[in-house]
C-alpha cells in the first residue's frame, strides 16, 4: 500500500451515529503529524437516513475527501455502496474503510487485520495453536473469527448465549467454526490456546461474570477486544490465573493502518508513543 506519491492536503473522515466518542481522529492526526503530511482526518458524523447522499458526495468529489473509516452503524450500508469491496468484505458484509481509486469508490474491513497485527505485536506465537473460543457472537465476532480462520486455526468454537446467533456464523464462515451454548464453555476450553471475549462484559467498568480459564491449555493467550478499560475485569482474572493476556487497544490501532496508508500514501507506525497517547486520552474521559 506504501508509495512514494506525496500528500497535498487530502482529506480523510471517520463516520458513525454518533462518532464524536471516535478515538481515530488522534490516531490519525499523530500519524500526519509525526510524518509531516498535508492532511486531514476528522470526525464527520452522518445520521443513517443521510449516508447514501454522503457516500455519493465522496464518489462524485464534492465532499472533499478521498475516502475515510466506517463505524456503526453503517458499515453494512458502506459495503452495498461501494463500487470495488474486496473479498474480506464480500464475506462479512461489512466495510469500515473506503477509498477512491481511478474513480471508484473501493471498501475494505480491516477490523481482522487490526486484531491479529495487535497479537503479533503483543505476543508473537499466539497462532501456533490449532483451538480457540470465542466469547459472543455480535458483530463484532466477525471480522475476529475470519481473521483467525484465516490464520490457520483449524478449530474455532463460538459460544453464546442465544446459540442460534453462534449458529449463523458457522454457516457463514465455515467447517472450522463450531457453534455452543454459554454451558458448554467449560468444556470447549479444554486444551484451547487461544480464548476472546468480543462481548461487552467488562466495558467501562460494569461488572463481568467470574470466568474459570484452567482448562485452556498451560501456555494459552487470553484477549478482549474491549480496551475501556484496558484491562478488563477478564483479562484481569485470567492474568490472576497465570495466563498471558493481550489487550484490546492494539485493534484499534492497527485497523487503522491501511486506510492511511491508502489516503494519504505512507505506511504509518504503531508504537510506544501512539499507545500512551490514547491511553492518556482515555484516563482524561
Amino acid at each position: 500500500m506504501d508509495d512514494s506519491r506525496e500528500t497535498f492536503g487530502q482529506n480523510a473522515f471517520v463516520t458513525g451515529f454518533p462518532v464524536k466518542h471516535s478515538r481515530s481522529p488522534l490516531i490519525h492526526g499523530h500519524w500526519l503529524r509525526s510524518l509531516g503530511l498535508a492532511g486531514s482526518y476528522r470526525a464527520h458524523e452522518v445520521a443513517p437516513e443521510q449516508f447514501g447522499a454522503f457516500i455519493a458526495g465522496i464518489k462524485d468529489g464534492s465532499s472533499g475527501f478521498i475516502g475515510g473509516n466506517v463505524t456503526i452503524p453503517h458499515k453494512e450500508l458502506a459495503f452495498q455502496l461501494a463500487d470495488r469491496p474486496d473479498a474480506l468484505s464480500e464475506e462479512l458484509g461489512a466495510s469500515n474503510t473506503l477509498w477512491m481509486e481511478e474513480g471508484k469508490l473501493h471498501a475494505s474491513n480491516t477490523d481482522g487485520r487490526g486484531f491479529t497485527a495487535n497479537l503479533d505485536e503483543r505476543h508473537p506465537g499466539w497462532d501456533q495453536t490449532d483451538t480457540a473460543v470465542i466469547f459472543g457472537a455480535g458483530g463484532a465476532s466477525r471480522a475476529v473469527i475470519q481473521a483467525i480462520r484465516d490464520r490457520g486455526l483449524k478449530n474455532i468454537h463460538v459460544v453464546n448465549r442465544t446459540i442460534s446467533r453462534a449458529q449463523e456464523l458457522a454457516d457463514r464462515f465455515g467447517p472450522a467454526i463450531h457453534a455452543h451454548p454459554t454451558d458448554a464453555l467449560g468444556e470447549v476450553m479444554k486444551g484451547a490456546g487461544l480464548f476472546i471475549n468480543t462481548t461487552s462484559l467488562g466495558m467501562d467498568g460494569e461488572a463481568a461474570p467470574q470466568m474459570d480459564f484452567s482448562p485452556l491449555a498451560s501456555g494459552a493467550v487470553v484477549t478482549d477486544i474491549v480496551y475501556v478499560p484496558l484491562l478488563t475485569p477478564m483479562l484481569i482474572q485470567a492474568e490472576e490465573q497465570g495466563f498471558a493476556t493481550v489487550d484490546g487497544l492494539g485493534m484499534l490501532l492497527h485497523q487503522a493502518v491501511p486506510g492511511f496508508a491508502k489516503w494519504f500514501g505512507k505506511t504509518p507506525v504503531v508504537d510506544e508513543a501512539l499507545r500512551a497517547l490514547i491511553i492518556a486520552d482515555m484516563e482524561k474521559h
